[in-house]
């Protein structure tokens, strides 16, 4: 078999280690399989994945200078494409003051809520009669 990039291949398990599965793909070519490329899950032990002499789909992610051919199981699956529906925005105006006030009435209500509210902030700093509240001012 013509191992290239991207393509999808069959291949024998022919060695498992600790990080992962050596795969022949035939005529005297070998890839690895890593431990994160078995399976979309989480592979603690990729014995519980993958048996020597097991036929496996793989596909070819890369071939170094060097003639190591590194391989993918999890890649080579047809995973089912999810459908991600739009959220469903209701753009009717939930708020009936908002559609009957003008701007100038708007403005008006935002700044006596604003001065409302600063009332309130300004009512909770006053310095209280607490000791030592103010000691340094009265010197």
């Amino acid at each position: 078999m013509l191992a290239e990039e991207g393509k999808i291949l069959e291949g024998t398990v022919s060695g498992i280690t600790n990080f992962g599965a050596f795969i022949d793909l035939g005529d005297g070519k070998t890839g690895l399989v890593h431990i994160s490329e078995v399976a979309d899950d989480y592979v603690k032990n990729i014995h519980d994945y993958l048996k020597d002499k097991q036929k496996v789909k793989v596909k070819v992610l890369s071939i170094g200078k060097d003639g190591k051919i590194s391989l993918s199981i999890r890649q080579a699956t047809v995973q089912p494409k999810k459908s991600v529906k739009p959220a469903e925005v209701d753009w009717s105006v939930k708020d009936s003051d908002s559609v009957k006030l003008s701007l100038d009435d708007k403005l008006s209500k935002f700044m006596k809520e604003s001065e409302e509210k600063m009332q309130v902030l300004k009512a909770k700093s006053k310095p209280s009669n607490r000791r030592g509240n103010g000691f340094r001012n009265k010197m």
